[in-house]
């Protein structure tokens, strides 16, 4: 799509809350999408992308200082409804000695979920579709949508189709965001048939469809419509399958020390996106995405400082 291409990520961030229990805590934000938002910023400056996040924030003190530091990292935010009394969700994070994390969540009152409470047709998404080159949603986005919401989301999706701009999916599952999980199948099967690009973690299918085992999933998931499909399999190679074409292996970097597996799906989503919409390849895309994720991974917290990632970015 080339230089000055417009990406828009949709979903949640919320107030992110770092520590142990009863402990020291340090507070910032996160959230899948917005992740995403921030490292395709970071990785599409030089080509001229435009990232835009659109989500729904309080009036509050602490929603302004989110929509300002998202300004700082070159995301837009002319998408975001202010929604007077409402508040961003809240998350704490605690990271074991392995890296791995444990979450707890207070959101189900947050002000993205709102997003489309609103005349059909009168958001900012909804009214920007003719200036989008490229919608990213993930299964989080749609996990915090009413059902009314979804189907909105939807006829975005559709609309953007049917003119040719891209639709990326990712399959970011998260079992207690759902009230059950046939409910989250069909809503991931609506979308992935609705989007160009999925970007699929295989350990989320295999816990979307516990059933099938390891090997079924993911033929499951290479068989699928969609007609680029980018399958993350941890420390394995990355699978890249286009319509009609053999599947092809993209090693992921080896990574010395994992210190904190926050965000590699986001930063991989980030760089991958940056790069298709800069004219790459999707293999040189998957390669640009498992770049960053390994770098990330080697870091505390959602979204690294900048300056640690500097070398991986294109000249600008």
């Amino acid at each position: 799509m080339g230089h000055g291409s417009r990406l828009v990520s949709f979903g949640e961030c919320m107030l992110e809350l770092q520590g142990t229990a009863f402990g020291q805590m340090h507070q910032t934000y996160g959230g899948d999408t917005l992740n995403t938002a921030v490292y395709a910023a970071r990785c599409g400056r030089a080509g001229g992308l435009q990232v835009d996040y659109a989500t729904a924030l309080g009036d509050d003190p602490l929603s302004s200082g989110m929509l300002a530091r998202w300004q700082a990292e070159g995301v837009g935010t002319s998408l975001v409804r202010r929604l007077p009394g409402r508040m961003p969700g809240l998350y704490l994070i605690e990271v074991d000695d392995h890296g791995e994390r444990r979450f707890s969540y207070w959101r189900d009152q947050s002000a993205a979920r709102a997003y489309f409470e609103a005349p059909a047709g009168s958001t900012a998404l909804e009214q920007s579709v003719d200036r989008i080159d490229a919608l990213y949603l993930s299964g989080i986005s749609l996990a915090i949508l009413p059902p009314d919401g979804r189907a909105r989301l939807a006829a975005v999706c559709q609309a953007l189709r049917e003119r040719g701009a891209m639709v990326a999916f990712d399959n970011n599952y998260r079992p207690r965001l759902w009230p059950d999980a046939r409910l989250a199948q069909r809503c991931f099967e609506q979308f992935l048939e609705l989007a160009s690009v999925g970007l699929l973690t295989l350990d989320d299918q295999c816990a979307l469809w516990p059933d099938l085992g390891t090997d079924a999933a993911l033929d499951r998931t290479l068989a699928l419509t969609c007609p680029e499909v980018i399958v993350k399999r941890g420390a394995a190679s990355t699978l890249v399958r286009l319509a009609g074409q053999a599947v092809v292996e993209v090693p992921t970097d080896p990574v010395p020390r994992v210190v904190d597996t926050t965000a590699a799906g986001d930063s991989f989503a980030g760089a991958y996106l940056a790069a298709r919409l800069g004219g790459a390849s999707p293999v040189q895309a998957a390669a640009a995405g498992n770049r960053l994720a390994a770098r990330v991974v080697q870091h505390r917290g959602a979204v690294i400082p900048a300056e640690v990632m500097a070398d991986l970015l294109p000249p600008a």
